[in-house]
């Protein structure tokens, strides 16, 4: 079947979208919109020299240069819309041409996705299946929540990625590496995807063109191929931040665009693995008392105050960016093995997949927005058979249902609650209609986790959307968001082991499989090599630390034996007991049968 004949169109269905998305044009719009509407006037009345050092605004521009560009261009049209939203000094404006106009932009913007899928249609041997998937990223609800009611410029970014990955399908990689370059310059989250673009260009371009796995074909060094792409790479970063090498601002882009101070975790937590380590550490706090587990009290309520760069663990060990950037690394390593030895389009796709899911469940301060990095391309291959399919179901649930408190008003119940129900029925449905079957036999416990999975997730939408705020009124705000975000991660990581599975089960492939696992089974003994290593020096070296539990009610130790035994032990003069015992006394939890000793600044007593 031809591509002109599948219906409704790519163009017939994006002109629906538009008119809905027109719709949403009052609905509610969040901080991202007048974070935009700063850069619109930073990048019109000031030089470019100035963009990366204007700060009038807490909203400073911390993208790339060319999405700056991109923000500049759009300014020579806001001038003639209204120039008072390029004013510097008009901090939250946002009359309704100024909201018109930067919604209007946004739907444009999508053209560049459009036509990303169209040639993905064109280039995919299985016209309907490829026509399908490209519907659903179209008509995505999360484009749809993030973009056109939150507020961001995803869906032209998302069509420079899918852009991208149809070059690599038919072969044209130089036009794939060059386009990643240009996304990268675009917006650094695709960072998390540049492992699997760097191993395949390195395999299928610049190296052996032929896929063989002889040693003395894969290290044939194709030295045009190189130049070109070395060249086309140098020339892209250069149009972007040659001008700022020039200026010698670089360090200050560099602060702009990576913030280090920021915590483990999200205000709203990301639903990745540090969103089960949270909440797990969250429930020990209650079983402290019963388990004898020392407690941070300072920590207990760090996690849920909802600040950036505020993440403290009460029972569990502190996470540091040592250990996530082990774990990111260490679990995007088998992928990446298996597609420099076997450099296929259809390996590179699942590998891009594979170190986007190891990047959003291991990095540091993620972001919920960023699961679009994953079911986007996935959405691509899931349809490649009913295996696909299966480890694709729960990521898309879950996906989804985690950006529901990116929407917290009444109004937009509807858009976030009925579309996204609505696209998961009518595709899920359609995908399980369309998906081939698979050559090898489908997995028994996937299916059932995936099944149960999507059961629970109407109870838990109606309890977290309306019946926690009709039970408890304005009450324990952080509970509904806590259980959305550890369910949405359950099914994230669940999604990531089935498609691990799906993608080292492939062709029989035992071998790499066993690597894999033994490469897995490493990275998790070095993460609690260094857990265990940073909790021993927070014991001894650390800003503060705490000794053994002492029963309240003990016999042999009186309050003042309580205060003393820890300073005593360590030599340390002991200070004034009677504040001391305040303090011991306001930390006891209720129910409480020991009470962990007075933690000791050590910086402070031996400085």
């Amino acid at each position: 079947m031809s591509a002109h004949q599948l219906h409704p169109t790519l163009l017939q269905s994006a002109v629906v979208a538009s008119a809905l998305k027109i719709l949403l044009f009052p609905a509610y719009k969040s901080t991202d919109f007048e974070v935009h509407r700063n850069w619109l006037a930073i990048t019109n009345s000031l030089p470019v020299k100035h963009w990366y050092f204007e700060k009038t605004s807490e909203w400073t521009l911390d993208y790339p240069p060319f999405f700056a560009y991109f923000e500049w261009l759009m300014s020579q049209a806001a001038q003639y819309v209204d120039p008072s939203m390029l004013d510097i000094q008009s901090l939250g404006y946002d009359s309704w041409e100024t909201v018109y106009f930067q919604r209007a932009t946004v739907i444009f913007s999508e053209c560049l996705l459009l036509y990303a899928l169209h040639r993905h249609v064109n280039a995919s041997p299985s016209k309907i299946t490829a026509h399908a998937a490209a519907l659903a990223i179209f008509l995505s609800p999360g484009l749809l929540i993030i973009d056109h009611v939150h507020f961001q410029y995803n869906g032209s970014m998302y069509g420079i990625l899918i852009l991208s990955i149809v070059f690599a399908q038919e072969g044209r990689l130089l036009l794939s590496g060059l386009s990643f370059a240009a996304l990268l310059c675009m917006k650094h989250i695709y960072l998390y995807l540049a492992p699997a673009y760097f191993v395949y260009l390195l395999r299928a371009y610049c190296l052996s063109p032929n896929w063989s796995l002889y040693p003395t074909s894969i290290f044939r060094i194709q030295f045009s191929n190189c130049i070109k792409l070395g060249f086309g790479i140098a020339a892209i970063f250069g149009a972007a931040f040659g001008p700022f090498v020039y200026w010698e601002q670089i360090p200050q882009l560099m602060g702009r665009l990576f913030p280090f101070s920021r915590g483990l975790c999200h205000a709203y937590w990301a639903p990745n693995v540090w969103a089960i380590y949270s909440f797990a550490d969250r429930i020990l706090i209650y079983l402290a008392p019963y388990l004898n587990l020392p407690v941070n009290h300072d920590a207990i309520n760090s996690v849920t105050r909802g600040l950036v760069g505020d993440t403290a663990f009460a029972v569990l060990p502190e996470i540091t960016p040592r250990h996530t950037f082990i774990l990111t690394i260490g679990t995007q390593i088998p992928a990446l093995l298996k597609l420099f030895f076997r450099p296929s389009s259809h390996n590179f796709l699942g590998a891009l997949i594979l170190t986007s899911y190891s990047s959003f469940l291991f990095s540091w301060h993620v972001h919920e927005k960023a699961i679009l990095l994953i079911i986007l391309p996935f959405t691509l291959l899931c349809l490649h058979d009913r295996r696909h399919l299966g480890a694709f179901r729960p990521l898309a649930v879950a996906g989804h249902v985690s950006l529901f408190p990116l929407l917290y008003t009444t109004q937009e119940f509807p858009v976030k609650v009925v579309y996204t129900i609505l696209w998961l029925v009518v595709f899920l449905s359609a995908f399980d209609k369309l998906a081939p079957a698979a050559p090898q036999p489908r997995f028994f416990l996937l299916d059932r986790f995936s099944t149960v999975y999507i059961a629970i997730a109407i109870p838990l939408i109606l309890y977290t959307s309306l019946l926690h705020g009709l039970i408890f009124n304005n009450k324990y705000e952080f509970i509904p968001l806590m259980f959305t975000s550890a369910y949405s991660a359950l099914g994230v990581v669940g999604s990531w082991i089935g498609f691990l599975v799906v993608y080292f089960s492939k062709d029989n492939n035992n071998i790499s499989l066993l690597l894999s696992s033994v490469i897995m089974i490493w990275v998790l003994f070095a993460f609690l090599a260094t857990t265990r290593a940073a909790s021993l020096d927070n014991f001894r070296t650390g800003a503060t630390f705490s000794l053994e539990q002492i029963p309240i009610d003990s016999p042999d130790l009186s309050i003042a034996g309580i205060i003393q035994a820890p300073y005593i032990k360590f030599g340390i003069e002991v200070p004034n007991n009677a504040s001391v015992e305040d303090a011991i006394t306001r930390n006891i939890l209720p129910g409480q049968t020991s009470v962990t000793t007075k933690n000791i600044d050590y910086d402070q007593a031996y400085g």
